[in-house]
């Protein structure tokens, strides 16, 4: 059951991937190819989450929300990013606003995260 439910993430990460949201399209725009000196990979798979960016290299997250994103999902989205924390990744978060009108801003706190030391992670 474990494998079909994995494959069904994978599938949905792989649909993401081609209808990525306005807000999601602009920063890709900005950090695809190594513009910032890491490569980043859109819609990634990590256990069972959908990470909407991510590099790999200094295990760090990049989410962007939405208006879809209040008080009812904050509590998921915290025991997400926990869970995410304590498999040692760096979760950032900008709301899709934030992208579509100060990507200067947003782009400078993410050069900043990954100027940061690597997360030590919790199972060393």
């Amino acid at each position: 059951m474990g494998k079909i439910k994995n494959l069904k993430v994978q599938e949905n990460a792989k649909e993401l991937r081609k209808s990525l949201t306005p807000a999601e399209r602009f920063l890709w725009s900005k950090i695809k190819e190594k513009q910032l000196g890491y490569k980043f990979r859109k819609q990634h798979v990590i256990a069972k989450y959908i990470v909407d960016f991510i590099c790999l290299e200094k295990n760090l997250i990049i989410e962007l929300d939405g208006g879809q994103h209040n008080e009812e999902t904050k509590e998921y989205d915290e025991k997400r990013d926990l869970i995410l924390n304590k498999e040692g990744y760096k979760v950032i978060r900008f709301w899709n606003n934030d992208v579509l009108k100060n990507i200067e801003g947003v782009v400078l706190e993410i050069q900043k995260h990954l100027k940061a030391p690597l997360p030590a992670n919790p199972s060393d």
